[in-house]
């Protein structure tokens, strides 16, 4: 019943906020179009990418009815569940970036442990090397998250951006999370603290895409099968 309720109450502000949305989905479909007249319009330079053919990656649009960000441990609320196919530890993002993870599903609904959670740990990487670690967020500020365990010999600057490392079965890689804003070296000065402002604005979220990868049933059971060997 509370669903429903939120289910309605968004349906009245979706209403109310329709304008910027469509500049929102005009914007993307002007990017879209951008790369698919640049792909098309130079057939000498085309070359066919197996990785998108033989993706593993399934994409589900959603809305968020609920959204909070002024907690410690942040939950959104999705308009989408089982009946959609939708279960525990997909990814969620937007077209702007990364949003967080789902947590519990009922039949109609779906909720998110949020990247604005306390709990919240996603591996990340900087874009322009393979040096990882982990987001989490320190529960202050809404527009940054913290990114840790970043080797002190890692080329860190500010302004790079931090992007999804694929090293879990939750999020491809490359999944873009934000820009470094600032950073220091631990206590024991051997990992970079780092400071991420968020391309995602946790605060006003409406349209998502739900993640699923298909070769996770596969992954878990090899991952059993090994562990049951050892």
């Amino acid at each position: 019943m509370t669903g429903g309720v939120y289910n309605s109450v968004n349906n009245i502000s979706e209403y109310l906020n329709l304008k910027t949305q469509n500049e929102l989905l005009t914007e993307e479909n002007k990017r879209l179009r951008t790369l698919l007249y640049n792909s098309t319009n130079n057939h000498d330079s085309i070359q066919l990418d197996s990785t998108l053919i033989n993706s593993p990656y399934h994409f589900t649009t959603a809305n968020i009815i609920k959204n909070t960000y002024s907690a410690s441990t942040n939950i959104l609320l999705l308009n989408k569940g089982t009946k959609d196919s939708i279960k525990e530890d997909f990814g969620v993002i937007t077209t702007k970036g990364i949003v967080g993870i789902v947590d519990n599903t009922s039949k109609h609904f779906a909720t998110i442990i949020s990247i604005l959670n306390t709990t919240s740990k996603i591996s990340a990487q900087l874009k322009k090397t393979n040096h990882f670690g982990t987001l989490t967020w320190n529960g202050k500020s809404p527009y940054f998250s913290q990114l840790v365990d970043i080797p002190k010999i890692a080329p860190v600057k500010e302004g790079d951006t931090i992007i999804t490392s694929g090293r879990s079965s939750i999020f491809p890689k490359g999944i873009p999370i934000g820009t470094i804003h600032d950073f220091k070296l631990d206590a024991a000065e051997n990992y970079y603290e780092i400071n991420i402002k968020l391309f995602n604005d946790m605060t006003n979220i409406e349209h998502v895409y739900i993640i699923e990868n298909k070769d996770v049933p596969e992954i878990t059971n090899l991952l059993k099968s090994s562990s049951s060997n050892e």
